[in-house]
């Protein structure tokens, strides 16, 4: 399984991108992968080709009418193991003994 994290903007839209991100969020919940998104990205958990056929799909549909796009991509591959969404986060408030702010 995979843990990717992407973020994905438009260069050429000005100072808030919101409703360029907002279209790729929908992308990626319609997808029916799990999914996680923070204030600079979205860490999505699948199969290497399910995460990156969703990557693929918000740049296409933001290559429509974006001339410029950035993108970062980070990959975590785990052999046999899923639900790290969750489960990374939960080893970290157990070793600390406390919740955290998530």
């Amino acid at each position: 399984m995979v843990l990717l994290e992407f973020s994905m903007t438009p260069l050429d839209k000005g100072e808030s991108v919101s409703e360029y991100v907002a279209r790729s969020v929908d992308i990626i919940d319609k997808s029916g992968l799990p999914y996680r998104l923070n204030p600079m990205g979205t860490v999505i958990e699948g199969e290497f080709d399910q995460v990156m056929e969703v990557v693929k799909e918000c740049f296409e549909r933001m290559s429509l009418d974006c001339r410029r796009i950035s993108t970062t991509i980070k990959i975590d591959y785990r052999k046999g193991k899923s639900g790290r969404l969750d489960s990374k986060i939960e080893s970290v408030k157990k070793r600390l003994g406390r919740d955290i702010k998530n």
